[in-house]
């Protein structure tokens, strides 16, 4: 009869912590955690990753042997942080003690 008993509900991405709203790309081989750690981390801070650089794109996340992703965020002016920088953007409100690793 048309009759739903079922509420529709959208689940919104968290809008809170220390990377929201921001996009991040990886390129390159991180010091001390695999891409897919840096992945994790950074959407556990409700950070966004992304494969690919564009205009949209916050920060560029570099490590060893980093490639043409390096090269277009130049190109396009986007910063750039190793994986220190990463950790500190974290960190800047979020307690060392507490960040999930």
């Amino acid at each position: 009869a048309g009759v739903r008993t079922e509420a529709e509900v959208k689940v919104s991405p968290p809008s809170e912590g220390p990377l929201a709203g921001l996009t991040f790309v990886l390129t390159g081989t991180l010091p001390n955690m695999t891409r897919k750690q840096a992945k994790e981390l950074t959407e556990a801070y409700t950070g966004r990753i992304t494969g690919s650089v564009s205009r949209k794109t916050d920060y560029v996340v570099v490590g060893e042997s980093p490639g043409s992703k390096l090269d277009k965020a130049r190109e396009l002016g986007i910063p750039t942080l190793d994986e220190e920088g990463l950790l500190a953007l974290i960190d800047r409100e979020t307690p060392r003690q507490g960040r999930l690793l």
